[in-house]
């Protein structure tokens, strides 16, 4: 039987009202870190990764309300949802601060245990990219063992991404967008197009007349320049754990991610800076 717990001279008794670890879940969630070496720093890893898809869920979760709102013309609560996912990748970023004190030998110690499970092969992260407009379609491919997250990372595959669908509200809202970038195959990335860096300059050249659009255009840097530092922190952790090696999925670690550095997400949004 519990214990009522004294509080400034009145009891309080828990013992049969929902608790902070019952509406928390916290009993699954601290028991979900399993470590399969008898190392010390695994727990690093494991906790490091678990919290990093926990914040990809909440991101996931604004991103698609960011991208209802867009498509509904509710660009307040758009905004608000944006400028969250963009204070999210902050947290992620820092993230990597704690891991990079793994250094090279414990990462070894603790790596044969690790078989070939990989962040290349999170789906949350891959529907994140998706949704932000880096569609591959070899990505798909990584998710073939579960049907379930297949289902969910083709969905975001095949969908328009957060800036299809913002080219869309402007050329709603009047703005002259090419037709190509609003009705086309969603499952290709987007490429720089010069009729829609023009769009943008027509935003960015008069903000009093246009200041939604010009706010989510900013949002949209916003948003890049925080995965940008979330991608360059990725690399130089890995670079200072593991060096040159492998990665466990298969790819080639430090220069694969080094190609992602070169990855655009909204490019008539950095190339008009250099117009205005």
């Amino acid at each position: 039987m519990s214990e009522p717990l004294q509080h400034h001279g009145a009891q309080l008794d828990f013992s049969h009202d929902m608790s902070y670890g019952d509406y928390l879940k916290l009993d699954a969630i601290l028991n979900a870190q399993q470590p399969l070496s008898p190392d010390h720093n695994e727990m690093l890893f494991i906790v490091q990764h678990q919290t990093s898809e926990l914040w990809m869920k909440l991101m996931l979760h604004e991103l698609h309300a960011a991208v209802a709102n867009v498509a509904a013309d509710r660009l307040p609560e758009a905004f608000k949802m944006l400028a969250r996912v963009s204070r999210i990748m902050e947290q992620l970023v820092h993230a990597w601060d704690v891991l990079a004190t793994m250094t090279p030998p414990e990462y070894s110690a603790i790596r044969p245990y690790l078989a070939k499970s990989s962040g290349f092969q999170s789906a949350q992260y891959r529907r994140i990219e998706f949704m932000l407009g880096n569609k591959n379609a070899a990505m798909l491919k990584p998710h073939e063992h579960r049907p379930d997250l297949l289902a969910q990372v083709r969905e975001a595959f095949e969908a328009p991404s957060l800036y299809d669908e913002v080219l869309k509200l402007m050329a709603r809202r009047g703005i002259a967008v090419p037709a190509a970038n609003l009705d086309r195959d969603w499952t290709q990335p987007h490429t720089a197009d010069e009729g829609v860096k023009a769009a943008w300059l027509t935003v960015y050249r008069d903000p009093q007349a246009h200041w939604d659009l010009y706010q989510m255009g900013e949002e949209l840097v916003d948003l890049e320049d925080a995965f940008r530092l979330w991608r360059f922190r990725h690399v130089t952790t890995v670079e200072r754990v593991i060096g040159f090696k492998r990665g466990t999925g298969g790819t080639g670690g430090v220069s694969y991610l080094r190609k992602m550095l070169d990855v655009v997400l909204f490019p008539e949004l950095w190339a008009l800076r250099t117009e205005l």
